[in-house]
């Protein structure tokens, strides 16, 4: 049989100090910071304009998620092309729409052509 005693973790920090040296912050009152902060103002960052070559090199991504409630719970992922997203990101932006409802928008008319299709 596997002899066990040499995997028990043994302790590498010690024994701990005697309370009489532990710090009395435990035993302090709770106090509030004065009201009048002698901390310097927060200052706001500056906005980084992008260089020439920056704006060649990749697509500034457009953040839709405070756009509206859409009502929609089922997660769907899928991998896309770059200018895929752009073309569906641009057309979204232009018609003022989620980006759900441009590809359920693109889903209907897919059908719709399907249904005209088998018609003929």
């Amino acid at each position: 049989m596997a002899d066990l005693t040499k995997l028990k973790r043994r302790s590498s920090l010690g024994a701990p100090p005697p309370l009489a040296e532990a710090s009395p912050n435990l035993d302090a009152p709770e106090t509030a910071p004065p009201l009048e902060s002698t901390a310097p103002p927060i200052r706001r960052m500056a906005v980084v304009q992008p260089t020439a070559a920056q704006v060649g090199a990749e697509v500034p991504r457009r953040d839709g998620r405070s756009a509206r409630r859409s009502g929609r719970t089922l997660q769907f992922a899928t991998r896309v092309s770059p200018e895929f997203d752009s073309r569906l990101r641009s057309i979204a932006e232009r018609d003022r729409k989620l980006l759900v409802e441009v590809l359920e928008d693109a889903l209907e008319a897919y059908e719709h052509s399907r249904q005209t299709q088998a018609a003929r």
